[in-house]
């Protein structure tokens, strides 16, 4: 309840797959930390009320998830409202892509039906499982995996989003690994220096070089 202010994220383990879900807030006031997270993100999870609909705040932050190209899974919560009005709600949804000019793919977008408090979630707001069951299945089978480049020639990329600080672990980058591995315990700080000072004697030869070719 209330606004979300700052991002939060909770890892979920669905079968052999983890899913990392992460809440961002809606608010312009709040875009840089909405734009943060989307480039942290591989899809959205469209979250519209079942009475009210779409909000300003959702046309802010679809119109971010549209710019950078990312998979929208629209998720229609609270069906089980006396009051709930779900064909309105998706065909108000669609409008709304298609004010922001969105691609007829994009227009194209999956539709969950849930209902947070209960935890069900279906296909259908007639027909609803007894768990959400439906809502992990459509995020694995809607939006791609993460594409990480690895391998022994691959830099150690890392996208910071936020810190935070431990008092027994210190301070604490939390991101997305672009390019690169990460294990516990390895110090990336060392290999960093050691690379930068691999460049720095190649630099050198070079210019020697260079100063006796001229």
């Amino acid at each position: 309840r209330g606004i979300t202010i700052l991002s939060k994220n909770t890892a979920v383990r669905y079968g052999k797959t983890k899913i990392n879900i992460i809440d961002t807030p809606g608010h312009a006031d709040f875009g840089g930390e909405v734009e943060r997270v989307l480039n942290m993100c591989d899809g959205v999870l469209l979250l519209v009320d079942s009475v009210e609909g779409p909000m300003p705040q959702t046309r802010f932050v679809l119109r971010k998830a549209l710019a950078l190209d990312k998979k929208v899974v629209v998720v229609v919560n609270k069906v089980d409202r006396p009051a709930a009005r779900v064909d309105w709600v998706v065909d108000a949804t669609f409008d709304l892509f298609c004010d922001l000019c969105a691609s007829d793919e994009q227009c194209d977008f999956p539709v969950v039906y849930a209902s947070g408090q209960a935890g069900v979630a279906g296909a259908s707001p007639t027909e609803l499982a007894d768990d959400l069951q439906p809502l992990f299945d459509a995020i694995i089978r809607e939006v791609s995996p993460p594409r990480v480049r690895s391998g022994d020639d691959a830099p150690l990329q890392l996208l910071v989003t936020n810190l935070d600080y431990d008092e027994h672990k210190g301070r604490i980058a939390i991101g997305r690994v672009t390019s690169g591995t990460l294990s516990r315990g390895k110090r990336v700080l060392k290999e960093w220096r050691e690379r930068e000072g691999e460049k720095k004697e190649r630099r050198e030869k070079e210019r020697k070089r260079t100063s006796k070719t001229n």
